[in-house]
């Protein structure tokens, strides 16, 4: 019987020699989680508002779930920084890649990431942005995200999403028993959707509708143009009423008008001057009157 008891004894000194060594060790131990961050340009990696380096980023954590944030490094153009939460699985690396540009819109990127399965099966979802992205896996189109399927085997895999217009996002993975693999593709414009060729071609716009000017009754029966829309301006020819000239422009500060003339012989050779809007008015005119006359000086108008 006493033997009996040394042999346990020492059986049992045996097995807890052997479990101290194991846990020494850490075969016992939770094993960590492993994030990888790729980023274009690179970018300051903070984990839970902790800087922890710079992409390429690549360490082990305790599971659980993070706030990663990316802050791209760029010295011409300011780009928009990331961020998101990822759940770190024991024995599994979690990966992130970010192609960073100006707007989010035009940002691109990867997360994959994995969660325990309820019912210890191997599965895989895809979401995307866009939309209905086509989702090839080993070189199979399995179906358009958002996809879900558990009729994935355990192992390395390559994911493909492709979308009209967008850029094609590829990645390889590997699938674990027992858990749910997570893929979110955020894909960026390539090209624009062209409008049909026959609304981008030019078209002829009408002309817009020319305007004259008409001059009014005036206590002296004709009006003097001026080289400048003032009464203390020179005169360079004389108008009657009634008579209608192509209106060139308009003062906003005074309201005079600017009209075209037509020279000749014992006038002004000049092509235009300015009315007051005291005596004239703008209209529409299928043609201009006649040109100004030459008549003997009379008081400012």
């Amino acid at each position: 019987m006493g033997k009996l008891k040394i042999v346990l004894l020492a059986v049992g000194l045996a097995v807890f020699i052997i479990l101290a060594v194991l846990f020494v060790v850490g075969y016992f131990k939770p094993q960590k989680a492993g994030i990888i961050i790729e980023t274009s340009p690179s970018s300051m990696v903070y984990i839970n508002g902790e800087q922890v380096g710079r992409s390429r980023y690549e360490a082990t954590r305790s599971p659980g779930e993070v706030t990663v944030k990316l802050v791209p490094e760029s010295k011409d153009t300011p780009l928009m920084p990331y961020e998101t939460k990822v759940s770190l699985v024991s024995g599994v690396k979690t990966i992130i890649q970010r192609n960073f540009a100006n707007t989010k819109e035009a940002s691109s990127g990867i997360i994959v990431s994995f969660e325990k399965s309820v019912d210890d099966e191997t599965s895989i979802s895809v979401v995307s942005t866009p939309d209905s992205a086509q989702v090839t896996i080993d070189g199979q189109v399995r179906g358009f995200a958002p996809f879900k399927s558990s009729q994935i085997t355990e192992g390395e895999h390559n994911l493909t999403l492709e979308a009209t217009d967008y850029e094609s996002k590829s990645i390889d993975i590997k699938t674990y028993k027992g858990y749910k693999l997570t893929a979110i593709f955020d894909l960026v414009v390539t090209s624009r959707v062209d409008e049909p060729i026959s609304s981008l071609a030019p078209t002829a716009s009408p002309d817009p509708e020319e305007e004259f000017v008409e001059i009014l009754e005036t206590p002296t029966g004709f009006l003097r143009v001026r080289s400048e829309p003032s009464t203390l301006a020179s005169e360079v020819g004389q108008v009657e009423p009634g008579k209608k000239y192509k209106l060139i422009d308009t003062d906003e500060k005074t309201g005079w008008y600017k009209i075209e003339l037509q020279s000749k012989q014992g006038v002004s050779d000049a092509e235009s001057g300015w009315v007051t809007n005291q005596y004239a008015e703008k209209i529409s005119a299928e043609s201009p009157s006649p040109t100004p006359t030459n008549t003997v000086a009379t008081p400012r108008q």
